[in-house]
Formats: structure tokens, C-alpha cells, sequence
């Protein structure tokens, strides 16, 4: 059975009554998050000096993105399956489409750059969050997922955007809490998300949104959004008013280590369909922060290969 879409009238109309004499203020904690200096993460390629040391797999993904840049194709020949599996709808499915694009990034006037920011780990997948700029083209936040089997990668998806500026409460797409806590907490937060994307951002019990917030703190990244429940029910509200509806049906896959949880989910925004990628940041039962990246998806006499996006 199809789940139910998110009402944004209903949505907002919850939140604005969840918050009606609420005295908790977010402000000190937007005010530490937008004190945090934002420091990306290494992304050297792994060393093969000693072959006794294992590669963990978030190496391993961190140096094939590193390869963009780099150029270097032995890296996927070495680390990809023949047949990996590609979902980005612009690229060739296959370790050689994969070493195909290496080699046309390097041959380009403008080299490409890769900084990865975050990093994690659930079981057999990685997923990062890295600022992308293919041969000068723009700089773009993505997400990428890769699934390993038997050490090498052997499908990857993804989701990007281009870098916008800062948001109504000065946050950007990437900055904020960087830490990763709570290990003990993974599967325990990855339900409290997937209940989160059932109740609330699929409009099914619209009614339990202010059961998922700590009041009104919640540090929003979404370049249009100001920090706060507040914050979003008056987006929410602003996209009712012009007609425009943010869709989710179904949500394909959520991931999580620790207090980090990426779920990606499919709908539609403004009646085009789109790829929802959203990062959040859950601290003692609540979801905290958030970071998202939407793509429209293109139309299917466009792909590049046949695996869809999901």
C-alpha cells in the first residue's frame, strides 16, 4: 500500500501549535554551532607500506573520490568490482565507465577537487558528505553511499547540489557538529529517523511532530530554512502559500553511525520528482541538526545506464 504523502498544512499547523508556550531557546547552541569552526578530513589515499595493516572500507571510499582528482585509475581497478553498480543517472555502469570519468577528469584544463567533510560506517556501506568541483565546473555538496562486498565496492549512489550561500540563521550546508558519539545509540537512532520519516515527512501521523524535537532547538543546514521547529514550519508554511507541495512516498534507505543518521528517500518538490538525501544529528532521543541535499531526477530517455536512482 502506497504511504501517505506529507501534508505541509497539516505539518505546519502541528508545529505551530507544539510551540505555543514553549519556553526552551535554541540560542545558545546555534550561537556554539556557528562558533564551530568547520575543518574537513584527511583524504590521503591509504598507505601501502605495511601489508599486514588492514584498509577499512571508509579508506578505501575516501581515496576512490580522491581518484577525480588524483587521476589515478589503479585506484578503482584495484577497488572496484568488474561489474560495480553505478545509480549516478549521468555516468556508465561498470568499473571501466567508473575509470572512463577518472580519465576525462584528468585530461581537463581545470583539475577537479574533492574535500570530503564527513565520513561514516554501517556495516557493509559508507556514506560521506564532500565538496566536489569536476574540472572547474562549480562546486557542489554531495552525498555518496557506497556498498562493499568481499572488501571492494560493488554499488554506489548519490546525491548533489551546488554550493549556495549561508542560510537565514548563517549556517551552511556542510558546517556544524562534526563529532561522532553515542556508538552504543546506532540502531536505536536509526528508528527513531525511520519513525520520524513514517510519522511526519510522509504525513502519516502528522500529529506526533513535536514528540521527535527538544521544543524549538533543532539547527537547520537546508540553505532556505532558518534554525528551529519554528523555523521550518514557517518554510513549510511559506511553500503552502505558493502552491508548491514537498513530497515524500517512500523512503528506500537509512544508514547510521552513532548520532549521524542519512536516510534517502524518493517524492516530488513542485510536482518534479526528486531524490531527498537528509543527514541528521540525533542527541538524547531528539533529532537535533540537520543537512540535506534534493536532486531532481532526470527524465529516463536521458540515463546513462539503467540501474535507476535507487
Amino acid at each position: 500500500m502506497k504511504k501517505k504523502v506529507l501534508s505541509l498544512i497539516l505539518v505546519t499547523a502541528v508545529i505551530g501549535t507544539a510551540l505555543v508556550g514553549c519556553g526552551t531557546s535554541n540560542n545558545d547552541q546555534q550561537a556554539s554551532n556557528t562558533n564551530t569552526e568547520v575543518s574537513t578530513q584527511e583524504t590521503e589515499e591509504p598507505t601501502t607500506e605495511n601489508p599486514t595493516e588492514a584498509v577499512s572500507n571508509i579508506d578505501t571510499a575516501l581515496a576512490v573520490i580522491n581518484s577525480f582528482a588524483s587521476g589515478d585509475t589503479s585506484v578503482a581497478e584495484e577497488n572496484l568490482n568488474e561489474d560495480y553498480i553505478q545509480h549516478n543517472l549521468a555516468y556508465g555502469t561498470g568499473r571501466d565507465a567508473f575509470i572512463d570519468s577518472v580519465e576525462y577528469l584528468a585530461s581537463a584544463e581545470v583539475p577537479t577537487t574533492v574535500e570530503n567533510v564527513r565520513s561514516f560506517e554501517d556495516g557493509d556501506y559508507v556514506f560521506l558528505q564532500t565538496v566536489y568541483n569536476f574540472a572547474g565546473a562549480g562546486e557542489q555538496v554531495g552525498f555518496d553511499i557506497f556498498r562493499f562486498e568481499d572488501g571492494k565496492i560493488a554499488e554506489h549512489w548519490d546525491n548533489l547540489a551546488s554550493v549556495a550561500e549561508a542560510n537565514p540563521s548563517g549556517h551552511t550546508q556542510i558546517d556544524g557538529t562534526m563529532e561522532i558519539t553515542d556508538l552504543d545509540k546506532t540502531t536505536e537512532n536509526k528508528e527513531l529517523v525511520e519513525n520520524f520519516l513514517y510519522d511526519v515527512m510522509q504525513g502519516n501521523n502528522a500529529d506526533k511532530t513535536a514528540d521527535y524535537f527538544n521544543g524549538d532547538n533543532y539547527i537547520q543546514h537546508n540553505v532556505a530554512i532558518a534554525d528551529g521547529v519554528s523555523g521550518l514550519g514557517e518554510a513549510l508554511a511559506a511553500l503552502a502559500d505558493a502552491g508548491i507541495e514537498m513530497i515524500y512516498d517512500e523512503t528506500h534507505m537509512v544508514l547510521a553511525q552513532g548520532n549521524f543518521v542519512l536516510a534517502v528517500s524518493e517524492g516530488t518538490y513542485a510536482g518534479e520528482p526528486t531524490s531527498y538525501y537528509d543527514l541528521w544529528r540525533v542527541e538524547n532521543g531528539k533529532i537535533a541538526e540537520h543537512w540535506d541535499v534534493m536532486e531532481t531526477i532526470a527524465p529516463e530517455d536521458t540515463w546513462a545506464n539503467a540501474n535507476g536512482k535507487f
